[in-house]
């Protein structure tokens, strides 16, 4: 039995003042629900995807979703958590309800509200995502171990700041057709390679330009099985779902690598019984853009040291062999955390079903997304196809 994605909603990404976490999920639960063209009674499950981590007072969030509609009232509601791959982690748990017979449809919504936080505790929530005893003293919080992972690939392949510009610039020129994005601004190549006061370094070689933006929202999918989905108004069939989760030191792991990232991947093509060339494009995790650049040789589109060409020669442009991020990423979007996974998934089912107005690409059939939570240590691989 097949989990398909029959409706969604999404805020936009932005600074979020005038709304709280509770706000934020109502809003995006009832939309997830008309655009399903189903009631709060026909729901078996609801999985809400919040990091947390101390961006929020209001923890226990999973009820919160209740607060949509009184009949959610006894439904059964949990929180699932998984670092920066959250969203995509409520969404396995979904996937694997209605494979089980559990439950034939299930509400998934993923928030974060982290505007709302100072600075300084920003970085120290985000870099409970890494292993503290070995990066918790790292200077530029979770930048700064993106930094050392930088650092590290630099030393084994060169100097990438070329590269890392150009996926900068791809990403946030693709954000200006995303009505959802948080940055709209196409930033161009020549300011996100030059090191200047409004673009200065981060961590280690990582300028302002490579990293993602902190952001408020909220996204909401309701997955059906395949005899639910016979009446929906749409249905987008998951192909394949696999999760990989590699050990959190990164002394332990060859982590320029992101062999996690890769063994997810080629996971999730067996099932779906594909290959990489078969997609029609991926939405993958640019935290940072050394992440993006790395994703793509562990996805297999290059091989290791060489991300670059895919960039030089235009494979992930939205009129390229394998589009990638046609949405603006992280990079462009922002990244809400426990929302992120869950946006992913609305976005490429949007394209899947024409409905990505001017980030539409030309008859797509098969979309691959890439969610990590942490330093490639929560790898949650999906392959959507449409189904109507």
């Amino acid at each position: 039995m097949a989990a398909n994605i029959t409706g969604w909603a999404h805020t936009p990404f932005a600074r979020h003042d005038a709304e709280t976490v509770e706000s934020l999920v109502v809003r995006v639960a009832r939309e997830a629900l008309a655009h399903a063209g189903i009631t709060a009674e026909d729901v078996d499950e609801i999985l809400l995807g919040h990091f947390n981590a101390g961006f929020s007072r209001q923890d226990f969030t999973a009820a919160l979703v209740l607060q949509a509609d009184d009949a959610f009232r006894f439904t059964p509601a949990t929180r699932v958590e998984n670092a920066c791959a959250t969203g995509s982690a409520a969404i396995a748990q979904g996937i694997k309800s209605i494979e089980a017979g559990r439950a034939r449809i299930v509400l998934v919504v993923g928030v974060e509200q982290m505007t709302t936080t100072p600075g300084p505790q920003i970085g120290e929530n985000l870099l409970r995502a890494s292993y503290l005893p070995e990066d918790g003293d790292t200077p530029g919080g979770f930048a700064g171990v993106f930094g050392k992972i930088a650092d590290l690939y630099f030393q084994r392949y060169g100097d990438q700041s070329d590269a890392l510009a150009m996926i900068a610039a791809k990403n946030h020129r693709n954000g200006c057709r995303n009505p959802y994005a948080q940055m709209r601004k196409d930033l161009g190549y020549e300011f996100c390679r030059t090191l200047s006061d409004r673009n200065p370094i981060v961590a280690g070689p990582l300028k302002r330009t490579d990293c993602s933006l902190v952001s408020d929202g909220a996204a909401a999918v309701v997955l059906m099985s395949d005899d639910a989905a016979v009446t929906a108004p749409r249905a987008v069939r998951f192909r394949a779902n696999a999760h990989v989760q590699d050990f959190l030191p990164m002394s332990r792991r060859d982590i320029v690598g992101f062999e996690g990232c890769s063994v997810a991947w080629r996971r999730a093509l067996e099932q779906a019984g594909i290959a990489l060339d078969d997609l029609s494009f991926v939405e993958t995790h640019d935290c940072f853009t050394i992440a993006e650049l790395i994703e793509y040789e562990a996805m297999g589109l290059t091989p290791p040291g060489k991300g670059a060409m895919a960039l030089r020669e235009g494979w992930t442009m939205p009129d390229g062999r394998l589009p990638v991020n046609v949405s603006g990423g992280l990079k462009a979007k922002g990244h809400p955390i426990g929302a992120t996974g869950v946006s992913m998934h609305v976005l490429s089912a949007m394209q899947l079903c024409g409905e990505a107005g001017e980030m539409q690409l030309r008859d797509p059939v098969l979309g691959g997304i890439f969610n990590m939570g942490g330093a490639a240590v929560a790898n949650y691989v999906s392959i959507l196809e449409r189904r109507r």
